[in-house]
């Protein structure tokens, strides 16, 4: 069967539509609710992963509204920065790829035309995110508060923000070496890539400038580790790399072409001068910095022209790279050949031992090569035992004799100490260059430049850090590692710079005009901007009307009102603070600290935020999804296939909020084909009618376990739990029910409809279209969660239906053992009475000690068990090593003689054979002897 997914979804958005269900209001004496998703960039189409979060939104605040609460579930779009420059910038030039895309996901050739211009490319995609995804997808949100980034009403906002941070002294200016897109300016690095579309985990380092003396030039090479400096052995240049003589500060130096491109951007009157070969300089010597010694300069492959200066200073002793190009140079005669080396001079270099690093020698390079047997210098292991070798060495190295005056120092004292000798005696200088390369959104390189006067957020400022992570405590944070986790990043987050130069997208900065704010800085109060919005939007306040006062007002309670003030106040003061701000994992180090902190910076401690939820992503099979290439598929077409409940299913389901998956178009049609089950169960279900027996009392049992269990798991928000009990559990024990001769229709009706609101959810127009065929009168979506009934859960009803269940199990492995495909007669045997005595006896033991020979003593002390002698002993000993066997619940013989009795009619259709009933007592069989309470015995015929 294939339900009409798409007439379904249809029909009941419209009408959650015309209820306004997600209009949130001021209500004076109802519990609140405010939840939000980090709004997403306008950088092009979203796609599959992105509705992960997006969907955990809508279930929480569904569950909320249910669970009787007014819930304010705003959005919006974040259009700061260069996305949608870098975008229109791509059509402006037609490029195909990008044309391709968008014609792909159904934008029309019309549309394509307009979208030369970014602020036309911010407006077609807020559209399409709402109308295409998000309503689409069955969002119950407050539309009237829709707000965009670029907007001069938020941009309002903003500049309020900033003017609370400088009267706070929270903004300063300084000097500052920026990531920068050479087209455009400043660019953020960071794992949100709001700005970037290639290069998020890529580091700012700070070199060390080392220059090498030679005839009227200084060879330059670059090196994080100015500290080794008493190692080195020789000098790395590449001499397939093209390098470059440039003046600089009226020194002349020779990097590769590369390096002098960037040096351009952080030192002022860079003079290009002429082209060099390098190969001329092999060979030859130079004086090393800070050593003053002479050392060859020598070729290798390792030397990279795009990373630091492209020469490097060799240093075998305590760098892998520079052990393993050493040992190929002085193995490879022919190469000494080419370049006119002396191979026996080449091979008479030696190791100058250091640092000593703890579990390590003299030599830790060549140490861990050698023990791993890297021969070459492309082995990827390279990579990753440097690491390990500056990692352990930074952290655990003490200086050795032959470093001087630093002798005996820890290595994290000598570095800076000898950089600062170094540049003080004019030896080096300082260089910054990015990890990796990083692209910008409009495809162009991103470098690393000065900028003297960058306006910076002062996150370093400790009060506010101390504040921060008090709060922390008081807040829900989810997952509970990122809890613990967060006043560590707290404690490691800096000044932050919050404005660029240049024609972006966004707030202008209050104080100076020339500055746009960029987008991290300009998306962390913005939450509170939600209760203005609506305003705004309805044209209770005009743009212009967006003052200090007003703000200050709203927001922190002072001054004056005008009467229309103090509803949007009121509206304030109900929905704040924000309850939960869901955001994926890459907002961890980014988005998080500094919302926090603005929050803590600016409102009162009232207004504080709640808590946090992280979810993780969806990715593909091997790698992220790329919002640029659509996804695994155009979210338009994902719900064409499978369905918005499915997906909605699938990302509940499919694993932890808190770990990535893999998208699987194979797993959400299963999701699709659970949903389509159920539907056909309630099918059959509605069409019973029968009357009320024993399996009823057990199903209104189950359900109520179900419904304590899910309001348990809830208090967590454990939607991986809501989903299994929901669409697989009670699915199962209504299949269980049916089998069982269940048919009584008040309960089965009952039933459905508690089991329809806990679907709400998650899959919410399912759970619509099988209240209107149970001819429900009101919407599910606005009704009243259900709360377990204690009274009507029965022990006794469960452990009747187990003992049922363990029966079936039983007597189905009996048939297997005795090799029998059709019985005659089956003997079931209830246990001896006394066993159900011990048992209770058992049970109230374990709840006082774990202790067998303590219990054990406590039973023979027993009259009754005394007699049983050993037979006691090694039941209780066997039970107690696995006290999992003993039933949740002991009954009595009669009932259980009762149940098994009830379902005899039952198990005889199961197996079509004849049932007997025996208790245990009337026996000496040893099947007899082997039952239980809580498990029959069993011989067949």
């Amino acid at each position: 069967m294939t339900l009409d997914w798409k007439k379904i979804q249809k029909k009941w958005q419209r009408e959650w539509q015309k209820a306004e269900l997600g209009k949130a209001t001021f209500q004076k004496n109802k519990e609140k609710f405010m939840m939000i998703f980090a709004y997403p960039g306008v950088s092009g189409y979203l796609h599959v992963g992105h509705m992960r979060g997006f969907s955990y939104t809508d279930a929480i605040c569904r569950y909320e509204r249910l669970k009787g609460k007014e819930v304010l579930f705003p959005l919006g779009t974040h259009a700061s920065g260069n996305q949608a420059l870098g975008f229109a910038n791509k059509v402006r030039h037609k490029d195909k790829t990008w044309l391709t895309y968008l014609k792909n996901n159904g934008c029309p050739a019309e549309k394509i035309k307009e979208l030369i211009y970014p602020e036309k490319v911010v407006e077609y995609f807020n559209q399409v995110y709402i109308n295409d995804y998000w309503k689409k997808f069955g969002f119950l949100c407050d539309w009237d508060r829709f707000t965009c980034t670029i907007n001069k009403d938020y941009e309002k906002f903003i500049q309020w923000q900033f003017k609370k941070l400088q009267q706070k002294d929270l903004l300063v200016q300084k000097p500052y070496f920026a990531t920068a897109c050479i087209e455009h300016g400043p660019v953020a690095v960071d794992p949100s890539e709001t700005d970037i579309s290639k290069g998020g985990n890529a580091e700012k380092n700070e070199y060390t400038l080392l220059k090498f003396k030679i005839d009227n030039d200084y060879l330059i090479a670059a090196t994080l580790r100015p500290e080794t400096i008493y190692g080195q052995t020789n000098l790395w240049v590449n001499p397939e790399a093209e390098h470059i003589r440039v003046e600089v500060e009226g020194e002349k130096w020779i990097i590769s072409k590369e390096a002098a491109e960037k040096l351009k951007y952080q030192k002022d009157d860079v003079l290009l001068k002429e082209d060099v070969d390098i190969k001329a300089y092999l060979g030859r010597t130079v004086i090393a910095p800070g050593v003053e010694r002479e050392i060859i300069i020598l070729p290798s492959k390792l030397c990279n022209p795009d990373v630091g200066t492209g020469i490097v200073t060799s240093v075998p002793s305590d760098a892998p790279y520079d052990y393993v190009a050493l040992r190929e140079l002085q193995e490879d005669k022919d190469k000494c050949k080419k370049y006119g080396l002396e191979i026996n001079k080449i091979r008479s270099i030696q190791l100058i031992p250091i640092i000593k690093t703890k579990g390590y020698g003299n030599f830790p390079g060549k140490e861990i090569v050698d023990k791993l047997n890297i021969k070459r210098l492309d082995d990827p292991r390279l990579v990753e035992v440097t690491k390990e070798i500056y990692k352990a060495g930074f952290h655990t190295g003490i200086m050795m004799d032959t470093c001087d005056q630093y002798a005996g120092k820890k290595v994290e004292e000598a570095k800076e100490l000898i950089k600062a000798k170094l540049l003080e005696q004019g030896l080096a200088d300082l260089f910054h260059d990015l990890s990796e390369e990083v692209t910008c959104r409009c495809g162009g390189k991103v470098i690393i430049k000065r900028i003297d006067d960058q306006w910076f957020i002062k996150y370093s400022d400790p009060e506010l850090t101390e504040r921060s992570k008090e709060q922390v405590k008081e807040m829900n944070i989810y997952p509970q590692e990122y809890q613990e986790n967060l006043p560590h990043v707290l404690d490691w987050f800096q000044d932050r710079a919050c404005a660029r130069l240049g024609n972006w997208l966004g707030s202008k900065f209050p104080f100076d005009d020339k500055w746009i704010i960029e987008p991290i800085s300009d998306s962390t109060l913005y939450p509170a901007y939600y209760i203005v919005s609506k305003f705004v939007n309805n044209k209770t306040i005009k743009t212009a009307e967006l003052t200090e006062e007003f703000f200050d007002y709203v927001f922190l309670g002072k001054g004056t009102p005008q009467e229309k003030w103090k509803q949007i106040k009121d509206e304030f003061d109900y929905f704040y603070p924000l309850d939960i701000n869901l955001g994926g994992k890459e907002h961890k180090t980014v988005h998080f600290p500094v919302f926090l902190m603005n929050h803590i910076a600016i409102l009162p401690e009232e207004k504080w935020p709640k808590g946090i939820f992280v979810n993780w992503w969806v990715i593909g099979k091997g790698s992220k999804i790329s919002k640029s290439k659509g996804g695994a598929v155009p979210i338009p077409d994902a719900i064409e296939q499978y369905g918005v409940d499915a997906m909605r299913l699938y990302y509940a389901h499919i694993g932890s909020p808190h770990i990535d998956v893999v998208w699987d178009e194979t797993v959400v049609f299963n999701y699709k084909a659970t949903l389509e089950r159920i539907y056909l169960l309630v099918e059959q279900l509605k069409e019973l009618d029968g009357k009320l027996k024993s399996i009823d009392t057990w199903l209104i049992s189950r359900i109520n376990e179900h419904v304590k269990k899910i309001n348990q798991v809830m208090k967590e928000y454990e939607l991986r739990e809501l989903a299994s009990l929901t669409y697989y559990t009670i699915y199962d024990d209504l299949r269980w029910y049916i089998r069982r001769g269940g048919n009584n229709k008040k309960v089965i009706q009952e039933v459905i409809m508690i089991w329809i609101k806990l679907m709400n959810p998650l899959t919410p127009h399912l759970s619509e279209e099988l209240n209107h065929k149970l001819n429900g009168q009101e919407l599910v979506s606005a009704s009243v969660w259900p709360e377990d009934q204690e009274s009507r859960i029965s022990l006794k009803a469960t452990a009747g239906e187990e003992l049922v269940r363990g029966a079936i199990n039983g007597m189905r492995n009996v048939l297997k053992l005795a090799k029998l495909e059709q019985p005659k007669i089956f003997t079931l045997f209830i246990s001896e009475e006394w066993k159900y005595e011990l048992f209770n006896l058992l049970s109230q033991e374990l709840k006082v000690t774990r202790n067998v020979g303590e219990i054990l003593k406590t039973v023979l002390a027993n009259d009754k068990f005394k007699i049983k002698g050993k037979e006691i002993s090694n039941l209780v000993q066997g039970m107690l090593k696995d006290a999992s066997k003993l039933p949740q619940i002991v009954t009595s013989q009669e009932e259980e003689l009762k149940v098994i009795k009830e379902a005899r009619e039952f198990l005889e259709k199961e197996f079509a054979c004849e049932i007997e009933i025996v208790l245990g007592d009337e026996s000496e069989h040893s099947k007899a002897q082997s039952a239980q309470p809580g498990k029959v015995g069993i011989l067949v015929e």
